[in-house]
C-alpha cells in the first residue's frame, strides 16, 4: 500500500476506521470523511500523523461532488458511511426514516461513485459496503436488505459502467461496530454472545476482520463486480 492514496467516506469509525488504519500501518496515505466534525477529529486523533480528514455530508449532492472536485487524485475510494442500522417491524416503519437510510447508504454510494471515480488513478478501484441481510434476511430488516441487494447490484453495474476501472463489495455478517449502539449495552453483549456461538468460527466479526476484506480487494488486481462475504459463516447456518 506504500504510495497509494485511499479515501474512506465513513472511514471514521468501525470497519471504515479499522480499513484506515491497516492502510495507514502498510503505509498508504489515508483521507477520512464524516459528516460530523468530532467523528473525523477524534479519527485523525487516533491515526498517524500527516493523514487528512474532511466534514461533508455523504447524502449532499452538492457537498460530495465539491469534496471531489478539489480533492485530487487518488487510488482507492471506500464507501462504508452509514446510520445505525434500521431494524423494525414493516408495519411500523416510518417512510421518511426509511427513504433517509436508502439516501445515505444507496444514494450517498451512487454519489461517490460518480462524482469520485474521475479522480481514480489507473489500477485503483472502488469498493462499496453492503450486509448478507440481503440474502438471508430476518424479521425487521426489510429496509436493511432491500439496501444490501441494491449496492450488489450498483457494484456490478459500475463495474461494467466505469470498467477498466474495478469496483467490487465487501458485505459483512454481524460485526462488533457502532452501527449497534443503539441497543443498550448489556443487550448488545448477550447479542454478540449468543450469535457469536451459533456461527461456524464461533465468534461475531471485528472491524479488524473486515479491514482485511478491503485491503485484498486494492491489492488484487483482476476482481471486478464481485462482492467478498466476510460472515464467519451465518449465510449457513
Amino acid at each position: 500500500m506504500r504510495g497509494k492514496r485511499v479515501i474512506l467516506l465513513g472511514g471514521t469509525s468501525g470497519v471504515g476506521f479499522a480499513t484506515a488504519e491497516a492502510a495507514a500501518r502498510e503505509g498508504a496515505s489515508v483521507v477520512v470523511v464524516s459528516s460530523r466534525k468530532e467523528k473525523v477529529d477524534n479519527a485523525i486523533s487516533r491515526l498517524p500523523q500527516g493523514l487528512e480528514g474532511h466534514v461533508v455530508d455523504l447524502s449532499s449532492e452538492e457537498q460530495v461532488r465539491a469534496f471531489f472536485s478539489q480533492i485530487g487524485e487518488f487510488d482507492h475510494l471506500v464507501f462504508s458511511a452509514g446510520e445505525s442500522l434500521l431494524v423494525e417491524n414493516l408495519s411500523t416503519i416510518d417512510m421518511e426514516t426509511a427513504r433517509r437510510f436508502f439516501n445515505l447508504r444507496y444514494w450517498g454510494a451512487f454519489m461517490a461513485a460518480k462524482y469520485g471515480s474521475e479522480n481514480i488513478r489507473h489500477g485503483g478501484s472502488i469498493i462499496l459496503t453492503s450486509g448478507v441481510a440481503g440474502v438471508r434476511p430476518q424479521k425487521g430488516f426489510t429496509v436493511a436488505a432491500s439496501i444490501c441487494s441494491a449496492v450488489e447490484a450498483l457494484t456490478r453495474a459500475l463495474a461494467v459502467e466505469l470498467s477498466p476501472l474495478r469496483v467490487n463489495a465487501v458485505s459483512f455478517g454481524l460485526m462488533r461496530t457502532e452501527l449497534w449502539n443503539g441497543i443498550p449495552e448489556e443487550d448488545r453483549n448477550v447479542m454478540y454472545e449468543t450469535a457469536g456461538k451459533a456461527l461456524p468460527i464461533g465468534r461475531v466479526g471485528e472491524p479488524e476482520d473486515a479491514a482485511e476484506a478491503f485491503l485484498y480487494l486494492m491489492r488484487e488486481k483482476y476482481s471486478t463486480g464481485q462482492t467478498i462475504v466476510v460472515d464467519g459463516g451465518s449465510t449457513l447456518v
